[in-house]
């Protein structure tokens, strides 16, 4: 029989729905907190297992809470995300016909690059070639900082790239929709964005896990194939 939600559970997901997403150590404090106010043990290694049981609750309401990583430092995240749907439609509400095409738009060229971004430059070209409903320039940009806000992009320097909620929440959309350039990071098993792939295999690792898995070899070579790693290595300088 499923463990039920005590008051601690209660609040961490009150709090989770709140946020949206969660990095693993707010998590984590939040999860002692939730469980001393509400005066009952916590088991600190063991909040995969404290989510576990709220997951079984929420399933019938075709939510969960999934735990994913950044692709920029490499930190946990939990994620309460809808299962429901998986496709971007389930944005709908949220979003206006041509705000949805440009973030389609977008996501386009995030994939399709090398590195895991789009130029605003590149992203407000397209605004103007909606089908539904072009945009101006300026529209444009607070519909991308819309997007910022809702945690569905990131924004570093003009170049935009998937955040980590969007990751999470729409890895099979991305896997199923781009079935030959997405691929899964080899060490980690999660969908990769922004990665280094084999010259000769084509395996793909994220970066901070790249970082990790060559950190003591001197000679970095795929875990794939065995050639040689020809990229530069995450925090080696």
């Amino acid at each position: 029989m499923a463990a039920q939600m005590s008051d601690a559970h209660r609040r961490f997901l009150q709090v989770l729905m709140s946020h949206g997403i969660m990095e693993g150590a707010e998590a984590r404090k939040l999860h002692r907190h939730c469980c001393e106010i509400s005066k009952v043990y916590c088991a600190q290694d063991k909040l995969d297992d404290f989510v576990s049981t709220i997951n079984n609750q929420l399933q019938p309401l075709f939510m969960q809470i999934r735990k994913g990583m950044s692709e920029v430092d490499g930190r946990t995240h939990y994620a309460l995300v809808n299962m429901a749907e998986t496709e971007i439609t389930k944005m709908a509400s949220d979003y206006a016909e041509n705000e949805l095409e440009l973030f389609r738009k977008t996501m386009d060229l995030i994939i399709l690059s090398e590195n895991g971004f789009a130029s605003s430059t590149d992203i407000l070209n397209c605004a103007d070639q909606l089908k539904s409903k072009k945009m101006k320039k300026k529209e444009a940009e607070q519909v991308l900082k819309i997007f910022v806000d809702d945690k569905w992009l990131s924004e570093r320097d003009g170049e935009y790239t998937l955040h980590t909620r969007c990751i999470i929440e729409m890895e099979q959309y991305i896997l199923r929709t781009y079935p030959d350039i997405a691929k899964k990071c080899n060490i980690c098993h999660s969908l990769a964005i922004q990665s280094q792939a084999c010259e000769t295999c084509g395996t793909g690792i994220h970066l901070p896990c790249i970082g990790k898995y060559f950190k003591t070899q001197s000679k970095p070579r795929c875990p794939q194939c065995n050639d040689f790693w020809p990229y530069e290595i995450p925090g080696t300088k």
